[in-house]
């Protein structure tokens, strides 16, 4: 069936069949889950809200937060929140956003609440009605009424969600995609993983994140199937809800499986039960020994994808058995047409190591108030995603960095990538991140943070010499320092710019 916007999409799935689950709470079938659409779509209309508006979502993950965005996105322009922010983080989203509304979960508190009425951006009410299954809810707008300028479901073209990118090096930038793009992504994942009504994905991502809002919910309703939303990833909890969830995928960042896999052996019981056709793999590298160790440890194949906030989430993707799944690689285009390009804008050949470029129907079409910001991000109609990579002769596209995370040592470019492979491979080393380090001389230099696994031992020097063996000498980190835990971003990404200042490593 075709769709082009979330409430077409809600139409995929046949009405007795759950499409919202959550651990100990009876599903939201696809009939329920339209009814509340349009029930949310007239409640917004009668507060004033409609097409194009923005309204922010603050909320705990869980069938609430797929549900909200799901049913305001079916009439109005969702902007989720992380609900962790501090007070001054919400007012700099909420100004930036100019949101119409903020919804906040009834009995939540939140520093959101405090900043919503010093902007005088209304507040409304999400009661959740987990009776009458998961994710249902009803607000409660107070005084809130209005005429929207245009009511009724959104349009193909009109944006469905805005997001902010991370900011690691300037200021966050808004994001605008349309329901269109949305979709499309959501089509692209489907067909990726072959997705059907069958099939149940076991949702651990935040849901404030591209990757858990189109990646876990919109690509399994759009096949028809069920999304079961946890309250967030928790790896002590993770083989409970398996067991109780049956899924037949999940979807995860690298962090969140070495940490499933640290807790695998005394779980054994539940793995040999679990029967998961595939486990799927996003947002950041996936070191090819967690990939082994993944296979080896669920028996089944570990699906590596590659998406960013700017095209909805899937870019490139390994495809299923029985074709080649290529460790270290992100797989082949999955959705836009994906191509390598120089610093002048001309396309390269295969083999070629340059800048990763796309365009296609679920990249967006530019960032919202930013002509700078979009004059260096499209390059002839191309999106320039800021990551370097090559592409080999069957099409499969290898990440060599992030551009603005490569270490430049006195002029020789280290890829940090290249550096944690190697590291990876010492039998002592669970997880390793590698760095720029400020250099009096070179400007920058090589360092490493690693995490041993339990009961391992190893020293600096040790791993020093052990990556000698595979590395050039000038990308032999000249600092490793050994971590119980590394820091990570909010989506559980491992974060290397800022890295060397959070550890106090300076010139």
């Amino acid at each position: 069936m075709a769709f082009a916007t979330i409430w077409e999409l809600l139409a995929v799935g046949r009405d007795g069949d759950a499409a919202l689950g959550a651990p100990e709470t009876k599903a939201l079938d696809f009939a329920g889950l339209r009814a509340l659409a349009r029930r949310t779509v007239a409640d917004l209309n009668a507060m004033g809200i409609g097409r194009n508006d923005r309204v922010a979502i603050v909320l705990p993950n869980g069938p609430e937060m797929a549900a909200s965005f799901l049913a305001i996105g079916a009439g109005a322009t969702t902007a989720p929140l992380n609900p962790a922010y501090r007070a001054d983080e919400f007012e700099f989203y909420l100004t930036d956003l100019k949101a119409k509304a903020l919804v906040v979960q009834a009995g939540e508190e939140t520093p959101a609440r405090a900043v919503a009425a010093k902007l005088g951006v209304p507040v409304v009410e999400l009661m959740p009605d987990r009776a009458a299954g998961a994710g249902s809810f009803t607000l409660a707008a107070g005084a809130l009424k209005g005429v929207p300028a245009q009511a009724g479901f959104a349009d193909t073209e009109d944006v469905a969600l805005v997001l902010h990118t991370s900011g690691t090096t300037s200021r966050p930038k808004i994001v605008p995609l349309a329901q269109a793009n949305v979709c499309a992504s959501a089509r692209h994942i489907g067909q990726t993983l072959a997705l059907k009504p069958a099939d149940r994905c076991l949702n651990i991502m935040p849901l404030f994140h591209i990757h858990g809002l189109i990646a876990a919910v919109l690509s399994s309703l759009a096949a028809g199937g069920q999304t079961v939303c946890t309250p967030g990833f928790n790896a002590l909890k993770f083989f409970a809800w398996l067991e109780e969830a049956k899924p037949s995928w999940y979807t995860a960042v690298p962090t969140m499986h070495q940490a499933i896999l640290s807790r695998a052996e005394r779980n054994r019981e539940i793995i040999g039960r679990a029967g998961l056709r595939f486990i799927r793999s996003s947002s950041a590298s996936l070191p090819p020994q967690v990939m082994q160790e993944l296979e080896a440890t669920f028996g089944c194949p570990v699906i590596e994808s590659y998406g960013m906030t700017e095209a909805a989430h899937q870019m490139a993707s390994n495809p299923l058995p029985p074709r080649e799944r290529k460790p270290g690689s992100v797989g082949i285009a999955a959705g836009p047409e994906v191509r390598i390009m120089d610093e002048e804008g001309n396309l390269l050949p295969s083999g070629s190591l340059g800048e990763v470029v796309i365009r296609g129907p679920n990249v967006t079409k530019g960032y919202e108030a930013n002509p700078d910001a979009n004059l260096k991000a499209f390059a002839n109609g191309w999106f320039r995603t800021g990551d370097q990579g090559t592409i080999d002769e069957e099409g499969y596209l290898r990440i060599t960095g992030r551009l603005k995370e490569l270490i430049n040592r006195g002029g020789e470019k280290v890829s940090p990538l290249e550096v944690d492979e190697v590291i990876m491979d010492h039998p002592a080393v669970q997880q390793v991140v590698t760095f720029a380090m400020p250099h009096d001389k070179l400007g920058e230099e090589v360092a490493a943070a690693v995490v041993l696994r339990e009961g391992q031992s190893a020293t600096e020097r040790e791993l020093r010499d052990f990556a000698a063996k595979k590395l050039a000498d000038f990308k032999v980190p000249r600092k490793i320092v050994f971590l119980a835990e590394i820091p990570k971003g909010a989506t559980g990404k491992l974060q290397r710019i800022g890295l060397a200042g959070k550890l106090g490593l300076g010139a």
